[in-house]
C-alpha cells in the first residue's frame, strides 16, 4: 500500500470515529432509562476503543468517593451493574484515613486531577497501587495490561463519573495493545458527551421526582387538613395504581389493547394523588361535619340546654301544684317530662346522620320544633328554623348547600390544575383528576360529562374513589361498609350507568380488592 493509499486509509477512519461519536452522542441523548444509559456509555467506549473490559464509576453525591456503577469484561464473562442490579464493591474512597487525597488508586487519581491517565501496562506503571488489579488476575487467571481512565466532566466542568478501560485488543489478531493517543482523544470528547447526557438524564429525572414528591406533600397536608380523612388520597392513588397495573397486564378481553406507557402510569399517579386538591378550600367545619347540627360545634348541646330549662319549667310547675295538692296536674307535667326525655333522644338519634329520614320523621322533628321554652322573659321555640333544616336532611349529616360546597371541589381541583404548567406529556392530570364523580350516564359533577366524553383513567379513579369512600373506617358520619356490601353498592352504580361495567368486571375477576382490605380495613370488615 502506497504512502497516499495510508494516508486516505487513515483519514476515513477517522472520518469514520467522528461518524460513530456523532451517533453515540445522539443515542445517548435518548436513552432515558438511567440504568440502561450508564451501561450505554460503557458499551459505547468499549466497541470504540475495542476494549476487553471496562468500568464505569459515578461519583458520590456527597464527593468524597467513587461508586461503581457499571464493571464488564468479555474474556472473564463478566457484566455486573446496570440494569443488572446494584454492585456491592466497597466504594473507593477520594481521600485517605489522614485526609490527604487517594493519589494511588488510579481512578481516584483521574477524579480528583481530572488527568486522563493511559497505561501500556498496568504491572510496569510507577505511582499507582495496582495490587488489588494483580490479586484480581491471579484469581481468576487472567492479565490486566493496557488501561485507559478518564474523567466524565458535565457541561459546568464538574467531573461526575470517571470511565476505565481495559486491554484493548487488536481487531485483526486479538492481541492486547495500547490506547492509542486518538482513541484517548475519541474517548474524552465521549466521556464528555456522555457526562452531558446523564446529567440531563439526572436533572430531568430529579426534576419529575422532586415534582411528584411536592404533588404527594400537599395530598398529604390536605388529608391532615381533616382528621377524618387521614390517608384517602393515599389509599386512593394506590388503589389506582393496582387497577392500571392490572389492565398493562391483560392479554385479553376489553384492555388487550390497552398499555399504558411509564408516562402514562405517572401521569394517572399525579392526577390521583392530586384528585381532591380543590378541597383545600372546602372549609374545615363542612369537610369535618361529623352531625347534623355541627357547625364549629354540635349545636346539639344547645337543643339540650333548652331541653333541661323546659323540663325545668314543668319541675318547677310540679312542685307548686304538689303543694297544691293538684294531682291530675302533677300527672300531665310529668308525663311531658318523660316526653321531653324521648324527644331530645329521638334529636340525638336524628342528629348522628347514620339512617335514612322518612317524611314522618321530619313531621316530628317539625312538631318538636313547635315547642315553647322561655328565655330571658321571651318566648321561643324550641328549635330553630336552622336547626329543623339541618336534622331534616335525609341521609347523611350534610344539607344541599354544605353538600355543594363539598362538590364544589372538584371544579375548584380542575381550576386550580388546569392553570399549572405541567410538561406536555402529563397535560391530562387535570382531566383525570376533576372527573373522579361524573357518571358514565351525564348526571355526575362538576360538568355532566358522559361516558364518551371520559378519559379511561378519569374512570379508574373513580373507581378506587367509590371503593375507598364506602370502605373507609375513619369517617366520623358513617360505619365503613364491608367489602360485600361495598361490591354490591357498586354493581348496583354499573347498572345505573354510574361506573365503568368493563373496569368493576376487572376489579372482580381479579381480585384487586383482596390485598387492599388485607391492608387498610378492619377485620370485620372483610367478608369478600
Amino acid at each position: 500500500m502506497s504512502q497516499n493509499e495510508e494516508k486516505k486509509c487513515g483519514t476515513s477512519a477517522h472520518h469514520d470515529h467522528i461518524k460513530n461519536l456523532t451517533k453515540i452522542g445522539v443515542a445517548l441523548s435518548g436513552e432515558k432509562n438511567i440504568e440502561r444509559l450508564l451501561e450505554m456509555i460503557l458499551d459505547a467506549a468499549r466497541k470504540f476503543t475495542n476494549a476487553d473490559g471496562g468500568t464505569l464509576y459515578i461519583m458520590s453525591d456527597d464527593e468524597t468517593e467513587l461508586l461503581f456503577a457499571i464493571i464488564q469484561n468479555d474474556s472473564l464473562g463478566v457484566h455486573m451493574g446496570g440494569t443488572g442490579g446494584k454492585i456491592t464493591w466497597p466504594a473507593v474512597k477520594l481521600k485517605n484515613a489522614d485526609g490527604s487525597p487517594n493519589y494511588s488508586n488510579v481512578s481516584a487519581y483521574v477524579a480528583i486531577s481530572g488527568e486522563a491517565v493511559n497505561f501500556a501496562d498496568v504491572y510496569d506503571a510507577d505511582g499507582f497501587n495496582f495490587e488489588g488489579t494483580k490479586k484480581f488476575d491471579q484469581d481468576r487467571g487472567y492479565r490486566s495490561q493496557s488501561m485507559l481512565v478518564v474523567p466524565m466532566r458535565d457541561h459546568e466542568n464538574k467531573i461526575i463519573g470517571v470511565l476505565q478501560l481495559l486491554n484493548a485488543q487488536d481487531q485483526a489478531t486479538g492481541a492486547v495493545v495500547n490506547f492509542s493517543l486518538e482513541f484517548q482523544e475519541m474517548t474524552l470528547s465521549l466521556a464528555s458527551q456522555a457526562a452531558i447526557a446523564l446529567t440531563n438524564n439526572r436533572l430531568i429525572s430529579d426534576l419529575e421526582n422532586l415534582l411528584e414528591s411536592f404533588i404527594k406533600t400537599i395530598a398529604t397536608a390536605i388529608d391532615e387538613k381533616s382528621p377524618y380523612t387521614g390517608g384517602h388520597v393515599r389509599r386512593v392513588a394506590g388503589l389506582t395504581m393496582t387497577i392500571a397495573n392490572k389492565i398493562n397486564g391483560k392479554k385479553q378481553g376489553p384492555f388487550a389493547s390497552v398499555i399504558f406507557s411509564e408516562d402514562q402510569m405517572r401521569e394517572l399517579r399525579m392526577a390521583a394523588w392530586l384528585h381532591d386538591v380543590g378541597k383545600i378550600t372546602t372549609p374545615e367545619h363542612v369537610v369535618d361535619k361529623s352531625t347534623k347540627l355541627e357547625k364549629v360545634y354540635d349545636r346539639i348541646s344547645d337543643v339540650k340546654t333548652r331541653f333541661e330549662l323546659l323540663k325545668r319549667e314543668y319541675q318547677l310547675a310540679m312542685q307548686e301544684n304538689k303543694n297544691n295538692k293538684a294531682g291530675n296536674s302533677l300527672e300531665k307535667m310529668a308525663g311531658e317530662i318523660k316526653t321531653l326525655d324521648e324527644e331530645y333522644q329521638f334529636l340525638v338519634q336524628v342528629n348522628r346522620g347514620s339512617e335514612f329520614i322518612k317524611d314522618e320523621m321530619i313531621e316530628r322533628i317539625k312538631k318538636i320544633g313547635k315547642r315553647k321554652w322561655r328565655a330571658n322573659s321571651q318566648t321561643l321555640t324550641l328549635l330553630t328554623e336552622d336547626e329543623i333544616y339541618n336534622l331534616s336532611v335525609r341521609r347523611g349529616t350534610l344539607n344541599d348547600e354544605e353538600r355543594n360546597i363539598i362538590n364544589n371541589h372538584a371544579a375548584v381541583s380542575y381550576k386550580m390544575l388546569s392553570g399549572l404548567p405541567f410538561p406536555k406529556k402529563m397535560r391530562h392530570i387535570a382531566d383525570y383528576a376533576a372527573a373522579h364523580h361524573e357518571k358514565l350516564d351525564g348526571t355526575g359533577y362538576p360538568l355532566g360529562l358522559k361516558a364518551d366524553q371520559l378519559f379511561l383513567q378519569s374512570r379508574i379513579i373513580a373507581i378506587a374513589d367509590i371503593f375507598e369512600a364506602l370502605t373507609a373506617k375513619d369517617r366520623p358520619y358513617k360505619k365503613g361498609k364491608t367489602v360485600a356490601e361495598a361490591l354490591k353498592i357498586m354493581e348496583l352504580m354499573v347498572k345505573d350507568q354510574h361506573i365503568d361495567a368493563d373496569l368493576y368486571e376487572l376489579f372482580i375477576k381479579e381480585k384487586i380488592y383482596t390485598d387492599y382490605a388485607r391492608r387498610e380495613l378492619a377485620p370485620q370488615q372483610i367478608d369478600a
